[in-house]
């Protein structure tokens, strides 16, 4: 009988006296092996590395998918993850909530403690993510419900049921490539309800995010906003079912002094940074495609 995975501690010298790598692998298994093959990318799933500071989930060491402080494990350590939150702006009191993508379970764990009527539902293609998610306290309830499910199959099952749906699926290479179709974003616009809002994830080179953008854009009928995280790589895409766009500044700026009094985030600063990329729709929509994408159904 194959032996269930369990959660190991590997040896790695490297990671300093405080450091740990951990991954979910049967008891039998080599683990100086498992540690040469995470060093050189050939391990191919997710893996923990903790260096007494925060916990970070990873897929390749080039790359970390997730971050949590651990003395203060409901932060949002990342800033695109905070950037992301700015949809309170637009739909300051959502009643379902869709997150395309678990990784450590930042945003969900950060909805679940300040959102305490909204009901979370979390789309995660891998089972090894959906395992580790409880070394990230990652809460399991009534209101917070994980699905193990390819989001391009998942999202079509049902209609308008959704006032906001974060997508922030990445593998190793980048953006989940289930994404690159139309009738995938088509779904996901179909998904929400009158005065629905989409936030996108988009990071790295815009060479591979910009055929994403593009069909957003079209699917939405231009009704999108795009701003980037300030000193990273990311772009956060908001995207309005009906509503919300153009945007009324002045609005936002008085919701976000209220959102302040009842969050940790600086909404005042996101009203700011959303400002900030007022243009960079326009520039992107002028932005020669190099990539192709797919029409057919769930699959670039």
């Amino acid at each position: 009988m194959q032996q269930q995975p369990t959660l190991l501690e590997l040896p790695g010298e490297e990671l300093g006296e405080h450091g740990r790598l951990c991954v979910l692998e049967s008891a039998t298994c080599d683990p100086e092996r498992l540690y040469e093959r995470i060093l050189s990318g050939r391990y191919g799933k997710p893996f923990i590395v903790e260096d007494g500071r925060t916990r970070r989930l990873f897929f390749s060491l080039r790359f970390v998918q997730s971050s949590m402080r651990i003395a203060d494990p409901f932060a949002l350590d990342f800033a695109y993850t905070r950037k992301m939150m700015a949809f309170l702006l637009f739909v300051p009191e959502p009643e379902h909530v869709v997150m395309v993508g678990l990784g450590g379970g930042s945003m969900a764990k950060f909805c679940h403690r300040y959102l305490p009527r909204t009901r979370l539902t979390v789309i995660e293609v891998n089972a090894d993510v959906i395992a580790l998610s409880a070394e990230f306290g990652v809460p399991r309830d009534e209101r917070l419900i994980i699905v193990r499910a390819d989001a391009a199959d998942y999202l079509p099952s049902d209609e308008s049921d959704t006032d906001v749906l974060l997508l922030d699926g990445f593998d190793a290479d980048g953006i989940s490539p289930a994404f690159l179709s139309r009738d995938f974003y088509a779904a996901a616009r179909g998904r929400l309800r009158p005065g629905g809002v989409l936030v996108a994830n988009f990071c790295g080179s815009a060479d591979g995010w910009h055929p994403h953008f593009m069909l957003l854009d079209e699917v939405f009928d231009g009704r999108v906003h795009l701003g980037r995280v300030t000193n990273d790589d990311n772009y956060i895409a908001f995207a309005f079912a009906d509503a919300g766009f153009p945007i009324d500044w002045a609005c936002l700026d008085e919701r976000a002094i209220t959102l302040n009094h009842l969050f940790p985030l600086d909404f005042r600063i996101l009203v700011e940074r959303l400002r900030d990329g007022a243009d960079l729709r326009r520039k992107l929509r002028r932005r020669p495609q190099r990539a192709s994408w797919s029409r057919g159904p769930g699959r670039g």
